[in-house]
């Protein structure tokens, strides 16, 4: 992470952009501030942010239409607020490329945390040489071979590009939809169940107790992880 990251935090309730912005300030972040869809758009394209703080319940423009046009013209970390109620646009915020999502109410500490956890994420990607190291969990991408605690995994080649799309960047939550698309190149809604089965395979393989899973998490209601760290 850069000495000092520069997160741009998007809400139009005046008062938790102040209580987010005195936190992170805090633990030695820049903070820039926008308060509409539009706002958002004009900071992310008039300073240097390391990540953006998005509420999807915007005036002006809506989060998910701000996430979509970041994405169209950044690949800067996004994680997006929502509230408890709105299950369904956190996945099309997840599926739009979102790094990860907050719910409303949510604790600053928390959040602060997840800005860490996501710029790790993104730094750990920046220095793969084409090896990921995870814990006890080894990806070797060039040689398509997955060692735990230096044992080799015998996974299928579409196993093998799940655990390594996860293991890629550990904590993000990925939906079925977005495993699929790194596995096919292209998302079919109809065959998203069938993740839940290539999951199945890979914990019977990797994990030490496929029924309590230590490195493919279940995040219900959305997807799956990989353990971070």
């Amino acid at each position: 992470m850069a000495e000092m990251a520069t997160v741009l935090i998007v809400d139009d309730e005046l008062r938790i952009t102040r209580l987010v912005r005195d936190y992170l300030h805090q633990a030695g972040f820049g903070v820039v501030e926008a308060f509409d869809g539009p706002g958002a758009l004009q900071a992310a394209r008039a300073h240097e942010l390391d990540l953006v703080v998005l509420d999807l319940g915007l005036p002006g423009m809506d989060g998910l239409d701000v996430t979509r046009r970041l994405r169209a013209e950044s690949d800067v970390p996004i994680i997006i607020v929502t509230a408890r109620t709105e299950e369904s646009d956190r996945i099309v915020g997840l599926e739009l490329g979102a790094d990860d999502y907050v719910t409303k109410p949510f604790s600053p500490k928390e959040l602060v945390a997840r800005i860490r956890a996501v710029l790790r994420r993104v730094d750990m990607q920046a220095a793969d040489g084409g090896v990921l190291r995870v814990g006890p969990v080894t990806v070797d991408r060039p040689k398509m071979r997955v060692t735990v605690d230096d044992g080799e995994v015998d996974l299928t080649p579409t196993e093998f590009h799940i655990v390594a799309t996860l293991a890629g960047q550990p904590g993000r939550v990925f939906t079925r939809a977005q495993l699929l698309d790194a596995v096919h190149g292209v998302a079919f809604e109809t065959y998203e169940r069938a993740v839940d089965a290539h999951i199945k395979n890979i914990r019977r393989k990797m994990e030490p107790d496929p029924r309590r899973p230590r490195f493919v998490q279940t995040v219900h209601g959305v997807g799956y992880r990989f353990a971070d760290g």
